[in-house]
């Protein structure tokens, strides 16, 4: 740090600036831009409000620069960054406050997307589901389709409101009204509905927010919003999780926000992909020796809404080398191979959790060693369900599982 610069000083101003350019910006706004000596922003943005620019306007690379060297480089000048409405929601302001430590800027704030959406709907935002598509897979408003539920979505370009409504369909929620705002804020700005299922509208403002009126057909793929889910709701080949024991062992597992699961041996990935669903915030690698059942993974964490899942195609415990240290280990299949029980031990941070389900005997055996040797809870899990004998029905146990689940000192 240079001795001339105070470590507290505001130098870096960020200005969130609508579709109505200079003529929505209030007077501390336009001061900071009109008295910086470098102004960051899209070319939509300095265009917007290049009568107000006295100093050096600079684009934002293409391809964008994450890490914003450009900015920081000038540390200690008077720079300002704009931005789209409101800076710190899926803004630039949320990059910048990476780099930037938050008593060195300021921010001026303009209306979000969303607050201008809800406003011209009447629509509540405490009450609604908001999701960012911008430049994200649109599978990702999955698990927000429930009936009667009400969604904005941010969208990344013209053709998207076309293609949520082609997904919609599929899914079963062709009657959804879908509302197309374009360049909210703006002199462009244009509101047009049309349903799901016959969506026709061309010509759309690449600047749009998609509102969503869910309505479900009786075949409609509905996430539900509890652990357990059905498991025919997952594409498997008989290696899952079922759903009782899949309840208990999230359970175990006990998500708790940002941290990262390992899922070894996971099958269809029905535990990793439930872990995900428990919160935004969650990671997972799902670690799965057989090809075919690795390419079946991904398939169900599009299908559920969760494209994000790693998914770490080879044999444990080889390919937990170099993976991100786990949060937490779940061992659903592979857990007798030599080294995999103790690599997972060992690569578990202090306070790190980890749950191990057998249904067989040899690893039923092991787990039983381990949590002699170790400590911890072992838990037996038996289910039946009624089947048809004859004309009349009988409980048919499926095989009992053997957890355990520990916590690393």
């Amino acid at each position: 740090m240079s001795p001339n610069i105070q470590p507290n000083i505001q130098w870096l101003t960020i200005v969130g600036i609508g579709e109505d350019g200079v003529a929505g910006l209030g007077e501390n706004a336009k001061q900071a831009i009109a008295s910086a000596e470098f102004v960051f922003g899209g070319a939509r943005h300095l265009a917007l409000a290049a009568g107000l620019v006295t100093g050096e306007a600079r684009p934002w690379p293409v391809p964008f620069d994450s890490t914003m060297r450009a900015v920081v480089a000038l540390r200690g000048k008077k720079v300002c960054a704009l931005a789209s409405g409101d800076p710190f929601l899926h803004g630039v302001g949320v990059t910048l406050a990476r780099l930037v430590p938050a008593t060195e800027m300021r921010t001026i704030p303009a209306p979000s997307s969303f607050s201008l959406a809800a406003s011209r709907l009447g629509w509540a935002l405490q009450d609604i589901e908001t999701v960012s598509l911008h430049g994200r897979p649109i599978d990702l408003i999955r698990p927000l389709l429930h009936a009667k539920a009400r969604i904005l979505a941010l969208t990344s370009d013209g053709e998207a409101p076309a293609e949520i409504a082609a997904l919609l369909s599929t899914l079963g929620f062709g009657p959804s009204r879908l509302t197309v705002l374009e360049a909210l804020g703006g002199p462009d700005e244009r509101i047009r509905t049309a349903d799901a299922d016959a969506f026709d509208l061309e010509n759309i403002n690449p600047l749009n927010v998609l509102a969503i009126e869910v309505e479900s057909s009786p075949q409609a793929r509905i996430i539900p919003l509890t652990t357990g889910r059905t498991d025919d709701l997952f594409e498997h080949d008989g290696q899952i999780t079922k759903r009782e024991v899949r309840a208990v062992t999230l359970s175990a597992l006990a998500p708790r926000q940002g941290e990262l699961l390992w899922d070894i041996g996971a099958g269809s990935g029905s535990i990793a992909i439930e872990w995900l669903l428990a919160h935004p915030s969650l990671k997972a690698i799902a670690i799965e020796a057989d090809p075919e059942r690795a390419a079946r993974i991904r398939r169900n964490a599009f299908a559920f809404g969760v494209p994000h899942l790693q998914v770490a195609e080879g044999k444990a415990p080889e390919t937990l080398t170099g993976l991100p240290a786990p949060s937490v280990v779940f061992i659903g299949g592979g857990g007798t191979d030599e080294g995999v029980l103790d690599a997972t031990v060992a690569a578990l941070p202090s306070h790190g959790r980890l749950v191990a389900n057998a249904v067989t005997l040899e690893m039923e055996a092991l787990l039983i060693a381990t949590q002699a040797r170790l400590g911890g809870d072992l838990t037996r899990i038996a289910v039946s369900r009624a089947g048809a004998v004859g004309s009349m029905q009988a409980w048919r146990p499926a095989l009992p599982v053997t957890q355990w689940s520990w916590t690393k000192p």
